[in-house]
């Protein structure tokens, strides 16, 4: 004959296991009262395709920057990299920001331009 092993089941009476769901719901209760909730994730837009051009043009900018100062090159070389064409484009694109007039700014709030 095979000895059996019977599980053995240890029986808690139906109060003391209600007492204790009580008490660890009013435990979990209390950790919540006690700790602020937690901040929104924040929320991020998808950039728009402006944007996103943008971006990507002022990395490329950033590149060709970084390129240029580790190569030392003068805007000769750089233009000369272009077909003819576009290195004009580019000079003439270089003045014209250069000779662009500037912005106007606002004017102070002491000065309305009425005298009294």
């Amino acid at each position: 004959m095979s000895p059996v092993a019977h599980p053995v089941t240890m029986t808690l009476p139906k109060d003391a296991f209600r007492r204790f769901q009580e008490e660890l719901a009013a435990l979990e209760k209390e950790i919540e009262q006690r700790a602020p909730p937690p901040p929104p994730p924040p929320k991020t837009r998808k950039p728009t395709a402006k944007q996103a051009a943008l971006s990507a043009m002022e990395q490329a900018k950033q590149e060709f920057l970084a390129l240029r100062a580790r190569h030392n090159l003068t805007v000769a070389d750089v233009v000369s990299f272009f077909p003819e064409d576009e290195g004009i484009a580019y000079l003439q694109g270089l003045i014209a920001q250069t000779e662009a007039k500037p912005r106007r700014g606002r004017k102070p709030k002491g000065s309305t331009g009425a005298q009294p």
